[in-house]
């Protein structure tokens, strides 16, 4: 049987081309493409404020440090999510809070955040799990009673919506990701949105050593000062080239991301074994997840077929080593993030996707179920 990849990139030969010319060039950074992106990505998610940064963990990173947090803080984090929403606090010397997440979404349940808030609690951090948008209304209330920061992990959330607002426009950030299977990728890369332009400041000055003046602004070669301790979180500007090309086309991406999650729908539903979400018109759907307790023999399967797949995520992270060993939860006080990392599946979903592919994935889950 033919291969089955898990994930394609929308990179197209003109795409291509036109890093080429970068690169010969020779202004790899600091370029044109930088500015053309975080305006497109402005325009996209009608936000204020968009600054590229090197990786979606950058971003995440960044806004903690602009956010304030710090050693004696405390921050509520989903336990199910990539580690690197909680590896951004740690990098600040604040405290991670994990809360349990809802049982079929995957995102952070809004009654455990009110569980785990203390005097010393600054600020949560939400993931749209799968590109499912969180409960943000609720949460954004707690936030402005409880004078809590808000930061938005759109890792997957590119394309996702809550009453027609574009995710990460409800926090005081907003941090996307263009790792290589993501819905757009520049290799590695990101960007934080923001509607507060004194934080937009901090951010576009933190990502580039706290250095007081980009190069066009300097009057002279090499005059600029640094009053704040920043870091090297710049996008190349073929990079930038990518991700601005990729967006200005992601719409019909989109489009067929939903035309995709439609068929796995009707193909895979009613299927004793299987659990899927619904469709979602607001679902942005970086990944099509499924559920089953016959997960790891459905994987097991895949891989000798050649079909792609992942999960996301089979651990938690406060049952990763690092997270153990410094904050001793037990599977208890994470229970459904656990459950959820035991049962999910990834499906392929990427626009190159064929009907024919889609239908050859559903048919063989039905197969193994019904065993």
């Amino acid at each position: 049987m033919k291969e089955i990849k898990f994930s394609i990139s929308n990179i197209s030969n003109q795409d291509s081309k036109i890093v080429q010319k970068i690169l010969k060039s020779g202004w790899l950074t600091h370029g044109k493409y930088t500015e053309l992106f975080e305006k497109e990505f402005c325009k996209f998610t009608k936000t204020k404020y968009a600054v590229s940064v090197s990786s979606c963990t950058a971003g995440l990173h960044l806004s903690c440090i602009a956010a304030g947090f710090k050693k004696g803080d405390e921050v509520i984090v989903p336990a199910q999510t990539h580690t690197a929403t909680a590896h951004a606090i740690e990098y600040t010397g604040a405290k991670v809070i994990f809360a349990d997440i809802e049982s079929f979404t995957g995102n952070i349940d809004v009654d455990e955040i009110l569980k785990k808030i203390t005097k010393k609690t600054k600020g949560i951090i939400i993931v749209h799990m799968a590109g499912y948008p969180c409960n943000t209304q609720r949460i954004l209330k707690i936030c402005k009673k409880k004078n809590l920061k808000l930061i938005e992990d759109c890792a997957h959330g590119l394309g996702t919506y809550i009453k027609k607002k574009h995710v990460g426009n409800f926090g005081i950030s907003g941090c996307f990701s263009f790792y290589p299977t993501k819905q757009i990728t520049t290799g590695e890369g990101g960007m934080v949105i923001t509607n507060d332009l004194n934080f937009y400041k901090k951010i576009k000055n933190l990502k580039a050593f706290g250095i007081d003046k980009e190069i066009k602004e300097r009057k002279k070669q090499g005059d600029y000062d640094v009053k704040q301790l920043g870091l090297n979180y710049r996008m190349t500007d073929f990079q930038a080239a990518l991700g601005y090309l990729q967006l200005k086309r992601y719409k019909k991406n989109l489009s067929r991301r939903h035309e995709i999650a439609k068929r796995y729908i009707k193909k895979l539903s009613n299927i004793n074994g299987i659990e899927l979400m619904p469709y979602s018109k607001d679902c942005s759907f970086f990944v099509f997840q499924v559920f089953s307790k016959r997960r790891d023999k459905i994987l097991s399967i895949f891989k000798k077929k050649r079909i792609g797949s992942s999960v996301h995520y089979l651990n938690p992270v406060p049952k990763m080593t690092y997270y153990k060993k410094k904050y001793k939860l037990k599977i208890k006080d994470y229970f459904r993030a656990n459950k959820y990392g035991l049962s999910n599946i990834s499906l392929p979903m990427y626009p190159k996707l064929k009907n024919h592919e889609i239908d050859v994935i559903c048919n063989l889950i039905k197969h193994i179920v019904k065993k």
